[in-house]
């Protein structure tokens, strides 16, 4: 890999590291299996036009993986636990340091569902609000009191900053998502935040990442002399405490339950009481070890070394 782009691969790959962090909720599977060092990057989209176009010397296509297995948000008065999560990205590099995200065609993001600790009779009850009263006395049923959370994009990511990506303690980039809450009783259409009022999170490095490099063959299989390289990025944690969050919207026929759902869970809540942590990232990033060395057919190239490594 060219040295040159090295200080640009890293910062884009930290501020996706952080991306992944809060954005840990949902629910899907990869479809593809990759052989050995490739395996991170199952969903990369190295056949989307843009990485295809890549020529290794202007801009450089490349793959980005990064997961984590822990963490929690905590909005208001409410935590919420996060499992395994999975966020796989395009990156096409330009040469003045700029670069383009290309997200895979079933979206960047893949995760496990959380469960909303307590449930809904965590969130609302009890109630002396009579027709909430009657909705706790049915709640015997593990089914009926479940709720999940799923953490949505409502808008693109902005605000990017570099020099915030090598160091900690400081913002990354703006990702606006809302939260999605379903429960029976609440309905399909019950959101915290909203597109048009998101919950905007600024993800910052707590500790620095511990940094590897290997090499490995266009297949997947390791070899110190091999056509792709991948940075390994682990152990670090990411976070942000100091985003606000609306309150609650379309929960129950009409939203007629938006008001209980914000009481109990202390919402809206104000900038300081708030805070998404993931732990120990592992985050990947991978491109042809001499980018340069393809040209005019960088991209092409990576995309033949992916599908060469399908299992």
């Amino acid at each position: 890999m060219r040295s040159v782009s090295n200080r640009t691969r890293i910062g884009v790959l930290a501020a996706l590291t952080a991306f992944s962090a809060v954005l840990s909720t949902g629910s899907a599977a990869a479809q593809t299996q990759l052989n050995g060092d490739w395996a991170p990057f199952d969903r990369c989209p190295v056949d989307a036009p843009a990485m295809l176009a890549a020529d290794g010397i202007e801009t450089i296509a490349t793959c980005i993986a990064s997961s984590s297995a822990t963490g929690s948000i905590t909005l208001g008065k409410s935590q919420v636990p996060t499992g395994n999560t999975d966020l796989q990205l395009g990156v096409v590099q330009r040469s003045d340091g700029t670069n383009t995200l290309v997200a895979p065609a079933g979206g960047a993001l893949t995760a496990d569902q959380a469960t909303v600790p307590g449930g809904l009779l965590g969130l609302m009850c009890p109630s002396s609000v009579p027709f909430v009263s009657a909705i706790c006395r049915q709640l015997t049923d593990n089914n009926l009191n479940r709720i999940t959370a799923t953490i949505e994009p409502a808008g693109a990511p902005r605000d990017f900053n570099m020099v915030a990506a090598f160091s900690t303690g400081e913002p990354i980039l703006t990702i606006p998502v809302r939260i999605h809450l379903k429960n029976p009783f609440l309905g399909d259409k019950c959101y915290i935040g909203t597109t048009a009022d998101p919950v905007l999170l600024r993800p910052q490095n707590i500790n620095a990442p511990s940094l590897s490099l290997q090499r490995f063959a266009a297949d997947g299989t390791r070899d110190d002399e091999g056509e792709m390289g991948r940075y390994t990025f682990s152990g670090a944690d990411q976070g942000d405490t100091a985003f606000a969050v609306p309150g609650a919207s379309g929960c129950g026929v009409a939203g007629i339950l938006d008001w209980a759902v914000n009481l109990k869970t202390g919402l809206p809540s104000a900038s300081g009481k708030n805070s998404v942590k993931l732990d120990n990232t592992s985050t990947y990033f991978g491109s042809p070890y001499d980018p340069a060395g393809l040209a005019p057919n960088e991209g092409r190239k990576l995309s033949e070394f992916w599908h060469s490594a399908v299992r």
